[in-house]
Formats: C-alpha cells, sequence, structure tokens
C-alpha cells in the first residue's frame, strides 16, 4: 500500500509544479516554432527541386521502330 501512496504523492507534486508559473510568455515560442516550420519547409522545397531536376535529367527509354 505504501507504493500506492508514494506515487500518489509523486503525481500531486508534479502537478503542482505543472500548474505553477510557467516563465516566459507563449509569444518567443510560437515565433520559434513558425522559423522552425519555415525552414523545414524550405528544406523541403529544396529537396523536392533537387529530386525532380534529377528525375527530369534521367533519359527516357530508347524508342524502337
Amino acid at each position: 500500500m505504501s507504493v500506492l501512496t508514494y506515487l500518489q504523492a509523486a503525481l500531486r507534486a508534479r502537478l503542482a509544479e505543472l500548474s505553477g508559473d510557467r516563465g516566459d510568455s507563449p509569444v518567443p515560442t510560437a515565433v520559434i516554432i513558425f522559423g522552425l516550420v519555415a525552414a523545414a519547409l524550405a528544406v523541403t522545397a529544396l529537396a523536392l527541386t533537387a529530386a525532380e531536376n534529377w528525375m527530369d535529367a534521367i533519359p527516357g527509354p530508347p524508342s524502337g521502330g
């Protein structure tokens, strides 16, 4: 039974920590996330362009006749 008491106390302590002061405002976090999303989109666009150029450079099948 003492294990359950310990877990309950630990859970209550953790929840009390989470509901306390959150520190910085969410605006800097949102700006960082927006920057990461923009960087990910740029890298994806570059990779897509490189892949399309590579695929376009592959010659087609020989024309038989």
